[in-house]
């Protein structure tokens, strides 16, 4: 801390340090002094980011033992989407304290938060035998009253579509930077037990859209993808053109970047099939909003292997997703742990 006395003559004053005298310094040179006192205080200020990112460390909000694992649910704060999100970690059983598990992502769908595929999808029995962490984040950020944001279940919160929002409105609407670049990091620097560098990326609905979209753009992130009902080619579905207009806004070329049937025709060296189920009493199947006969069409075109399985009867629901789930599970599991492949079947 520093004391100023009053000028000892015109030329000079007496700085003291802490109560103690330092020195005796020129007027001119006192100015000089204080503007770089003052420079080197703002430089050591941490930036608005950099405290949004050391307030990130997560906190544990729940904890429910299953299938000898646990569901951990976290909060923390976003520094991608400047509001605090939720997610949860289904950690498998560990045979040993150094064990680390690689990682499956899932992206959820429309109206859904961070619960419903924990609570719903029955996951986690294949998972703890395959000794696979489940990450299932939210759908979009939450509380941050932008005008609108709850006006419909297709956009805004809860459907946050996997995109980086570029309308001034929506700027805070960054679920693809928060997927690929932030929340691994939380993941990485928070829980040893987790091997990030080994991870798979699943989803329902939107999020198979957000999952396919994300496998594509980052092929030397993920092992492997597969979807269940996802929306495939959203730039010709009213779902993908009401979220791509208002997020992205008019110009259609940005749109193809969140699109996997136009990501498929670029990106196409991919390291496992990718697989994808649909139910053929899907409601939202026969209004046009899903369209997988477009993305097998595309990966036909460039000899990208797809396994698309129409599956007789099924809706759109988690009991459509809880029934095939841990066929998706083994299928990561062939990729995640290689050298455990004689025990996963499809």
């Amino acid at each position: 801390m520093f004391m100023i006395r009053p000028p000892l003559s015109i030329e000079t004053v007496e700085i003291h340090v802490c109560g103690s005298k330092r020195a005796r310094l020129p007027t001119y040179k006192l100015f000089l002094f204080t503007f770089h006192t003052h420079l080197n205080k703002e430089i050591q200020k941490p930036t608005t980011k950099a405290r949004a990112m050391a307030s990130s460390k997560p906190t544990e909000i729940g904890s429910s033992k299953m299938f000898e694992g646990f569901n951990k649910r976290y909060k923390h704060q976003s520094s991608t989407l400047g509001c605090s999100m939720n997610f949860h970690i289904y950690f498998p059983p560990s045979t040993s304290p150094d064990q680390r598990f690689p990682v499956l992502y899932w992206l959820s769908g429309l109206t859904c938060n961070d619960e419903n595929f924990i609570i719903k999808s029955g996951a986690q029995r294949v998972a703890s035998t395959e000794g696979i962490a489940l990450i299932v984040p939210d759908t979009s950020p939450r509380g941050l009253n932008v005008e609108g944001e709850a006006d419909s279940y297709d956009f805004g919160v809860g459907a946050g579509f996997y995109l980086n929002a570029t309308v001034e409105k929506w700027k805070n609407w960054q679920m693809y930077d928060y997927i690929v670049k932030e929340l691994p990091k939380v993941l990485s620097d928070n829980f040893p037990q987790l091997d990030t560098s080994r991870a798979s990326i699943s989803g329902h609905s939107m999020g198979g859209h957000g999952a396919l979209t994300i496998y594509l753009k980052n092929l030397d992130k993920y092992k492997s993808v597969s979807a269940f009902a996802p929306i495939v080619n959203p730039i010709n579905c009213p779902w993908g053109q009401k979220a791509f207009t208002n997020y992205l806004g008019d110009d259609k070329t940005t749109w193809e970047e969140y699109d996997a049937t136009c990501l498929i025709k670029k990106f196409n060296d991919v390291g496992a099939t990718i697989m994808i189920d649909q139910g053929d009493d899907d409601k939202f199947l026969h209004e046009n909003q899903l369209l997988p006969s477009k993305f097998d069409e595309a990966c036909r075109n460039v000899k990208a292997p797809l396994l698309l399985r129409m599956q007789p009867g099924y809706d759109h629901s988690y009991y459509f997703v809880s029934t095939f789930i841990d066929d998706h599970i083994r299928h990561h599991a062939q990729a995640l742990n290689p050298s455990r492949v004689g025990n996963s079947r499809i």
